[in-house]
């Protein structure tokens, strides 16, 4: 990253104009380095200290969460600290933290983070939520693969942010391309209800995705778009047979969602026709507590979307903690540098 030309002060707000032909409302790269999403008063913050001559005083600060988690977000914060005239001390990605524990530190002139303060506490907090919903789903799946479906749920600009932080809170793997691309993985996906509805027969569809898609992309196959579940199972089971590797269900509200009970169906004909190798893969509505009974019935993996997409941020703030290598802080804070060992120097 070159050296960042801020915004500086009022006028260069007045200045900024949006094209009427804007067609994508999310913030670009440029715009978020040059501090265009930052709360305003960040940049009156920058403009009086620059006035009195105080934007390069020494400031240490310390970003904490309000609540334990998952700690994600933090390349893309070093990102944007990069080439900066700071130090930054950090957990690492994946890391688990607890309750007000310092996941990143940051020593430097104000002048060269503050502005950045709304971008970094965003870019932790929301990342982190993610992460550690993907997590919750992982430890309560025993072993069961989990697929993060969520994109959907999320303005398109953020999806693969979201799709990323699940695979770092422990999801096996996402649908979204970018998402899955942006951890050098390959995304994972079956077929959805509308190439059923169009070709109009499920084992048509099946063979198709068969003889057109790579070897290495699993057979996997939606079976609840026109017949009963069990019934299309075994249909695309003889159609594919051993190269079938498992089959979605996905069944709508409107008819039950996937239960236990239609799970124990599916897999006891799967096995009474000889397909024990083909697994079952559940998704809709996925919860962490819908999913101990689900295992129990039979199911070997998850796609689990709205779950992890929706999950709230991890509130995070930044304290100031020294100003000139002087301890000083806000009331109601302990000022100084707070001891954590695990942090670890990474700028």
């Amino acid at each position: 990253m070159d050296k960042i030309n801020y915004i500086k002060n009022s006028q260069d707000i007045k200045k900024i104009k949006i094209p009427s032909e804007r067609t994508i409302y999310s913030a670009t790269h440029e715009e978020i380095k040059v501090g265009l999403t930052a709360d305003v008063y960040f940049l009156r913050t920058h403009e009086m200290l620059t006035s009195l001559g105080l934007d390069r005083t020494k400031v240490t600060a310390e970003i904490f969460a309000t609540r334990g988690g998952t700690l994600a977000g933090t390349k893309e914060a070093l990102n944007l600290l990069r080439n900066l005239e700071v130090s930054v001390w950090s957990l690492r990605e994946g890391d688990e933290f607890t309750k007000k524990e310092v996941v990143m530190r940051i020593e430097g002139p104000y002048g060269e983070f503050g502005l950045y303060e709304t971008a970094l506490l965003g870019m932790l907090a929301s990342s982190s939520g993610w992460a550690t919903a993907a997590r919750e789903c992982k430890e309560t799946a025993q072993g069961c693969q989990v697929i993060c479906f969520g994109a959907r749920h999320l303005h398109p600009a953020v999806a693969p942010v979201m799709e990323r932080a699940a695979i770092i809170g422990g999801a096996d793997g996402c649908s979204c391309i970018l998402g899955a691309k942006l951890l050098g993985k390959e995304p994972i996906g079956t077929v959805p209800h509308a190439a059923f509805l169009i070709v109009g027969d499920t084992v048509k569809v099946a063979r198709t995705f068969d003889e057109i898609m790579p070897e290495e992309v699993p057979r996997i196959i939606l079976v609840d778009t026109f017949k009963d579940e069990a019934e299309e199972t075994l249909r695309v089971a003889s159609a594919l047979t051993e190269k079938l590797e498992g089959v979605r269900l996905d069944t709508p509200g409107e008819r039950g969602g996937v239960t236990p009970g239609l799970v124990k169906e599916v897999r006891a004909r799967l096995d009474l026709e000889g397909f024990k190798h083909v697994k079952i893969l559940a998704s809709g509505g996925i919860t962490p507590q819908r999913m101990p009974e689900l295992i129990e019935a039979g199911v070997d993996a998850f796609g689990v979307g709205s779950y992890i997409s929706r999950a709230p941020a991890i509130d995070m703030t930044m304290d100031l903690k020294e100003i000139e290598s002087k301890a000083l802080a806000k009331r109601g804070r302990i000022p100084g540098k707070t001891d954590n060992p695990r942090l670890k120097k990474v700028i």
